[in-house]
């Protein structure tokens, strides 16, 4: 008897913050699509209303987060504040 054929799930994607400076307490904060751990307050804050900003423009384009390109994905990401950094190769 052949087994039912599972529909593959759909891509998910996801947000992920991680503040490098810390001021002793431990800080995680998880919305429908990103996840915040680490930093000092401000930076945990700071991360958090990026995350924030980045889900009100993809609302406002009426799309999720694993439906944009990385160009527009890039380019939301820079109107909200956020820089790409290039590591020069060694």
């Amino acid at each position: 008897m052949p087994k039912p054929s599972k529909k593959p799930k759909p891509a998910k994607a996801l947000l992920l913050g991680v503040g490098l400076d810390s001021d002793g307490h431990k800080r995680v904060t998880t919305g429908p699509n990103f996840a915040m751990v680490g930093g000092s307050q401000e930076t945990h804050e700071a991360m958090t209303e990026k995350a924030i900003k980045i889900n009100e423009k993809l609302k406002q384009k009426g799309k999720q987060l694993e439906e944009v390109s990385h160009e527009e994905f890039d380019d939301i990401a820079q109107s909200v504040g956020l820089h790409r950094h290039n590591p020069q190769a060694n």
